[in-house]
């Protein structure tokens, strides 16, 4: 469906009889017949092309359709290189998770702060721990203090279903560095 959207009519396709015209270099040729602005275009070497179907009357434009379309292309990908993904790395802990393997957990999540990364606690409750969630909460409040230096709670902890997640994004200034 995407695809006929983007679809441009140029020469012969375009069916309206009187059409608004305007030349390469931004002249208006006002309202003519499609046939002349046709010659308009086959005069100077170029492509009539659509640009305003639905104005009354449709708007066309001489141009050489062949460039136009490959700087359009040009442009999506300059701004495709521009995009950055974010990237989220999972820490899993669990309830009865000792001071020392948080440490080392945090001691990754740290790794993954530095390098810009976002990084997403998890603490999984198994059986009858689900009737205490707040021992889940507990261990991630426990791992705040330890990163806050780094990196910012964008979420507090919370519960969803079996776990209780939070997640922590770098500070600011850490990125620019």
């Amino acid at each position: 469906m995407s695809k006929k959207k983007e679809e441009v009519l140029l020469n012969e396709q375009i069916r309206a009889r009187e059409v608004r015209c305007i030349g390469d270099d931004g002249t208006q040729y006002g309202i003519i017949s499609r046939d002349e602005a046709l010659a308009l275009a086959e005069e100077k070497g170029l492509d009539l092309v659509l640009i305003a179907p639905n104005a009354n009357p449709p708007v066309c434009k001489i141009m050489d359709y062949g460039k136009f379309k490959y700087q359009q292309e040009k442009k999506k990908k300059e701004a495709k290189k521009k995009q950055t993904k974010i990237e989220v790395k999972e820490i899993k802990l669990s309830v009865k998770i000792a001071q020392n393997d948080i440490d080392y957990k945090v001691k990754h999540a740290r790794e993954f702060l530095e390098k810009g990364k976002h990084v997403k606690f998890r603490v999984f409750l198994r059986g009858r721990e689900m009737a205490n969630p707040e021992a889940g909460i507990e261990v991630l409040n426990k791992i705040i203090p330890l990163i806050e230096d780094i990196g910012v709670v964008e979420k507090k902890p919370h519960q969803e279903g079996r776990y209780i997640n939070m997640l922590v994004v770098p500070k600011k200034e850490e990125k620019k560095k």
